[in-house]
């Protein structure tokens, strides 16, 4: 294996900020110097520059009409718990975070739209806290937020997504989506970035992206480490008091509990950056296409 990179290393070497809604400021300033600048190419720009819901109507109208944005990312993620030591928005913030990231690579080709931050959970509603949509109010939000930005004349969407309960809905979906919509729209998951030698090189336990186990507690421990909380965490005395409905959940449950345990930052950050590399090449290529 290849020795891991350091964090301040990588965070050095990527091409924006982690300034997503909820992702503390202050990681900006591991970027560069000022707090409020992130790399874009070989330029320096405001990193809330690729975020569509940061920008006024005027500068999202002037760059359809200059011709200068050419696609938007759709992030879909969730609210749902994640085990004892992750936050719930875990999936709506990582999502956003490639998006961004990837976005500021193409700078000003690319926006990242609103997040849908609410999904397909309902597979957890037996663990307190998770909210959940019906699949067809799901589908619904999203191909309305794409039909919204077609309707201003974006011709490019790529629908990115970072939770596991939207898979195959999304791409069940996207044949459709594009069909109804006259455009060039794709939908994959972030974590469509790894092949598997790549997890199984990286990954201790196989497995990714899992659920709150090694993958995503080391994507959160390089991105967001204060929504890691394994203070006051004691997995045994709460497991009689967690309400899984079915043994072989709460078996999985437990599972996921020991393989968060071999999560590190340095895993996270390598896994970030070719997340973040993969989805740029990948709007990159949607751009080409339309």
């Amino acid at each position: 294996m290849r020795p891991l990179l350091s964090r301040r290393r990588l965070i050095q070497s990527l091409p924006a900020s982690a300034l997503v809604p909820g992702i503390a400021p202050a990681q900006v300033g591991a970027l560069s110097p000022s707090s409020g600048i992130a790399s874009a190419g070989g330029a320096y720009v405001n990193p809330r520059k690729v975020l569509l819901w940061e920008n006024t109507r005027r500068e999202f109208r002037e760059a359809l009409e200059g011709g200068s944005l050419k696609a938007v990312i759709v992030p879909t993620g969730s609210t749902e718990q994640h085990n004892e030591h992750l936050a719930m928005i875990h999936d709506t913030a990582s999502v956003t975070l490639v998006a961004q990231q990837a976005a500021l690579q193409l700078y000003p080709q690319v926006l990242v739209a609103t997040p849908v931050s609410v999904g397909i959970s309902g597979h957890w509603m037996d663990r307190k806290g998770t909210l959940t949509l019906k699949k067809e109010t799901f589908l619904a939000v999203v191909f309305e937020i794409c039909e919204s930005l077609k309707i201003h004349g974006v011709k490019n969407i790529l629908v990115l997504n970072g939770h596991g309960g939207n898979v195959a809905p999304l791409k069940e979906s996207e044949a459709e989506f594009r069909k109804k919509l006259g455009i060039n729209l794709r939908v994959n998951a972030y974590w469509d970035a790894y092949p598997k030698e790549v997890v199984m090189k990286y990954m201790e336990s196989g497995k990714l992206p899992g659920h709150a186990a090694e993958y995503e507690t080391s994507f959160a421990m390089a991105a967001f480490p204060e929504r890691v909380r394994w203070e006051d965490v004691d997995y045994a005395k709460a497991k009689p008091r967690l309400g899984i409905r079915t043994e072989a959940a709460a078996q999985q449950d437990e599972t996921f509990a020991k393989e968060a345990k071999l999560a590190t930052t340095a895993k996270g950050e390598i896994m970030i950056k070719m997340a973040v590399n993969w989805v740029a090449e990948r709007v990159r290529k949607l751009i080409a296409e339309g």
